[in-house]
């Protein structure tokens, strides 16, 4: 066993060597005025992977997630100490119109704007000064190829998005972030609406994205977890209890609580 455990540290040292950090996160503490809700958290989220963020019902997974683009600021009373670096630059003195730019999110329920599809994807270019047809035209195309959604709807661009179904709806929201052409992307639970079809292709569609962006998701399902992300953050009464290589966190986990939520006997 203790071989074992050598080889596995030995492993995750030379993961962490091969691999550049894009966020890195540092005694991270979140407070709703008195009530905290996070814990020092500290953990690197690496460029070109898959970071899973799971644990149970109101753990500060989304909490956590919504703090890696500043989502927090929005809300009243809520207060984030520590330190939260994107690219080597604090965050908290990042203009927050950049930061969202450069850090795109997908909520649970997929919420296309009441608009065609095609301006769905121009909303956000357009709003940044964008209004070439050409490119836009462009931008549509490329945006809508990586969602994987393209050949469903190249036809019916002027279609109105709520017109989809919840899987296509969620692509097109998926479209609508790569648009502005982010570094990373902050996925909520996307999938948590969708039949098992739908969300077979938002997952297959992860694995494609993960080739030219960064992507944090929140998920509930362990065994989405295991397919789709290859780092995974265990979460628990708004601490991070375990973060590890996905793989040796499902097979090795180093903590008694992470072993016991992933055998179902925690409570």
């Amino acid at each position: 066993m203790e071989i074992n455990d050598n080889i596995i540290l030995e492993e995750e040292k030379n993961i962490e060597a091969e691999k550049s950090s894009i966020f890195e996160v540092r005694d991270v503490n979140l407070f709703y005025g008195k009530k905290q809700a996070l814990k020092n958290i500290s953990l690197n989220i690496y460029k070109n992977q898959v970071t899973a963020l799971i644990g149970p019902s109101g753990c500060g997974k989304s909490t956590f997630l919504r703090c890696l683009n500043r989502m927090n600021d929005l809300i009243d009373d809520c207060k984030v100490t520590g330190s939260i670096k994107l690219d080597g630059q604090e965050i908290s003195q990042t203009n927050t119109i950049l930061l969202r730019t450069k850090v795109g999110m997908v909520f649970q329920q997929p919420n296309p704007f009441p608009m065609s599809i095609y301006d769905n994807i121009c909303y956000g270019p357009r709003c940044q000064g964008l209004h070439d047809k050409a490119m836009l035209n462009g931008l549509v195309e490329k945006s809508l190829k990586e969602a994987a959604l393209w050949d469903e709807v190249k036809d019916r661009l002027k279609t109105n998005g709520l017109a989809l179904s919840g899987g296509q709806q969620q692509r097109l929201c998926i479209a609508r972030c790569l648009a502005m052409r982010p570094d990373v992307i902050l996925m909520d639970e996307p999938t948590s609406a969708l039949d098992p079809i739908a969300t077979s292709k938002i997952e297959e569609l992860i694995e494609q994205l993960k080739k030219n962006y960064t992507i944090v998701i929140v998920t509930h399902n362990m065994q989405q977890a295991t397919r789709v992300s290859d780092f995974t953050a265990f979460f628990m009464l708004g601490e991070m209890v375990e973060f590890n290589s996905t793989e040796h966190f499902f097979s090795h986990p180093k903590e008694q609580k992470s072993n016991d939520y992933i055998t179902g006997r925690f409570s």
